[in-house]
C-alpha cells in the first residue's frame, strides 16, 4: 500500500513514466525489483512501532514492498486518487472491497451487465455469509434508484461493460449512491485512466485488473482498487494483511513498467478498434455491433463525454442466425478459422484476443442470467491489438464470409 505523494501539475503522460521511482544507492534509473519476503529491522522498538501502524516502514511481504508501492502510487496518479492498494488479480480486489466494506445483512446494487464472475461472486458466493444483491439493467437509471434499500451499502458498476460495452452515467450513480449514505465502486478496466477517470465524476472507489491493459501485453496478473486514503488504510489494508490477497512484487513491477504505455496504447488500440467496428458494421454476416465510439452504440454521446471521446479497444459482434444452435455453431466457426488473431479469454493485450463469451467469461451464469446481460451464442468479443488494421479485418473475414 502506498499513499500518493505530491508530483506538481504534471500531465498524465509525465506521471505515467515518473511517479514513484525510488532509488537505492546505485542510483539506478529503471525502477527496482525487490524480490524478499521478510524486511530486517533497525531495532525492536521500531519493528514494534511499524507493526503497530504507528511509524511509516516495511515489516513482512504480506504486507508491503518497495515495487508494490511504487505501483500503487503511480496508479494513484494516474486515477486522480488519494492512494491505491494492490492484490493478486481482478476478482480478488473485488472480494477485498466486498469484504473491507461489508457485512452480514448488508446489501450490494450491481448492474446485471457486469463480468461474469463478477456477477457469481457478489450474488452467489456473498449469499453464503448474508450479504444480500440486486442486479438492475445498467443504463436504467430510475431501475437503479427503485432497488435501493435502507441496506444499500455499495453501488457497482463496470463502464463499459464487458461483454456489450454498455456505458452507465458515473455522476448519476454516484448522486443516487450517495443519497442513499451508500458508496459508488466502479470497474475501469476497459476505458483505464488514459481514457476515463471516475473519481473525478464522484465514484468513491475504481476498481482495476491490472492483468489487462494496464499491464499490456498479457503477461502477469494484478488487481487494484483505488480509493480515499481512510478507505484504503481502514477498510482494505486490515483485510490484504489478514487475507493475504498481495500482489507479487515482480507482478507489480511488470504492471508499473507496463503503466508508462499505457496511454499510447489505448489510443492506437483504440483507433483500431473504431476502424474494426466501422467494418463490421456494414459486414453481410454481421447482425450488429457494440461499440461505443459507433454514433449507433445507445450510449455514444455519454460515452465520449466519459471516455475523453474516445471508444476504447473492446467491441463485440452478434452474428446473424435464426436460433441459439446456428449462432453457436456459426460464432465457433469464425473463432476456428482464426490463422492471425488469437481465441484467448484475456484482454488488454497488443495482440488482438477473440472470445465467445457465453460459453467462457458468462459460461457458470444460468440461462437466465446470460439473457439478462444480453450474452447470446451467437456473441463475439474482440479486444482490439496492434496488429495492422488490415490483417486484423482479413483473418476475421475469412471465417465471416464462409459460415
Amino acid at each position: 500500500m502506498a499513499e500518493l505523494n505530491p508530483v506538481g501539475d504534471l500531465h498524465r503522460d509525465t506521471l505515467a513514466v515518473r511517479t514513484a521511482v525510488p532509488r537505492s544507492a546505485y542510483g539506478e534509473n529503471s525502477e527496482a525489483l525487490y524480490l524478499t519476503s521478510g524486511y530486517v529491522q533497525p531495532s525492536a522498538e521500531a519493528s514494534a512501532r511499524r507493526f503497530a501502524g504507528d511509524e511509516e516502514g516495511f515489516t513482512y511481504g504480506r504486507y508491503g514492498n518497495p515495487t508494490v508501492a511504487s505501483f500503487e502510487q503511480r496508479l494513484a496518479a494516474l486515477e486522480g486518487a488519494p492512494a491505491a492498494i494492490s492484490t493478486a488479480s481482478g476478482m480478488s480486489a473485488i472480494l477485498m472491497m466486498c469484504m473491507g466494506l461489508l457485512k452480514s445483512g448488508d446489501h450490494v446494487l450491481c448492474s446485471q451487465s457486469m463480468f461474469g464472475s463478477t456477477i457469481k461472486l457478489i450474488g452467489t458466493d456473498l449469499a453464503k455469509f448474508g450479504v444480500s444483491s440486486s442486479f438492475v439493467p445498467q443504463t436504467d437509471l430510475a431501475a437503479w434508484q427503485a432497488a435501493v434499500r435502507p441496506a444499500t451499502r455499495l453501488l457497482f458498476a463496470e463502464t463499459p461493460t464487458n461483454p456489450l460495452t454498455e456505458v452507465c452515467d458515473i455522476r448519476a450513480l454516484a448522486d443516487i449512491a450517495h443519497n442513499a449514505g451508500a458508496l459508488l465502486a466502479v470497474d475501469n478496466c476497459f476505458a483505464t485512466p488514459a481514457l476515463q477517470r471516475p473519481m473525478a465524476m464522484g465514484a468513491d472507489i475504481v476498481m482495476h485488473s491490472g492483468t489487462k491493459y494496464l499491464d499490456g501485453q498479457g503477461r502477469v496478473m494484478a488487481g487494484a482498487l483505488c480509493a480515499s486514503q481512510d478507505l484504503v488504510t481502514q477498510s482494505f489494508l486490515p483485510v490484504l494483511k489478514s487475507a493475504g490477497m498481495t500482489l507479487a512484487p515482480f507482478n507489480a513491477w511488470v504492471v508499473l513498467k507496463g503503466l508508462e504505455t499505457l496511454d499510447i496504447r489505448m489510443q492506437a488500440q483504440s483507433a483500431r478498434a473504431l476502424a474494426l467496428a466501422q467494418w463490421l458494421q456494414v459486414h453481410p454476416a454481421v447482425a450488429r455491433v457494440y461499440y461505443p465510439g459507433l454514433s449507433s452504440h445507445p450510449q455514444h454521446m455519454l460515452a465520449m463525454a466519459q471516455q475523453s471521446g474516445c471508444g476504447g479497444a473492446v467491441l463485440s459482434f452478434e452474428l446473424k442466425s435464426s436460433e441459439p444452435d446456428q449462432a453457436r455453431a456459426r460464432a465457433f466457426h469464425v473463432l476456428d478459422t482464426l490463422q492471425t488473431l488469437s481465441l484467448c479469454t484475456n484482454l488488454g493485450d497488443t495482440k488482438t484476443l477473440l472470445a465467445h463469451p457465453a460459453s467462457t467469461s458468462h459460461g457458470r451464469l444460468t440461462p437466465a442470467q446470460r439473457d439478462a446481460a444480453g450474452v447470446s451464442q451467437g456473441l463475439i468479443r474482440v479486444a482490439v491489438g496492434l496488429e495492422h488494421i488490415t490483417d486484423i479485418q482479413a483473418d476475421l473475414d475469412r471465417g465471416l464470409t464462409t459460415i
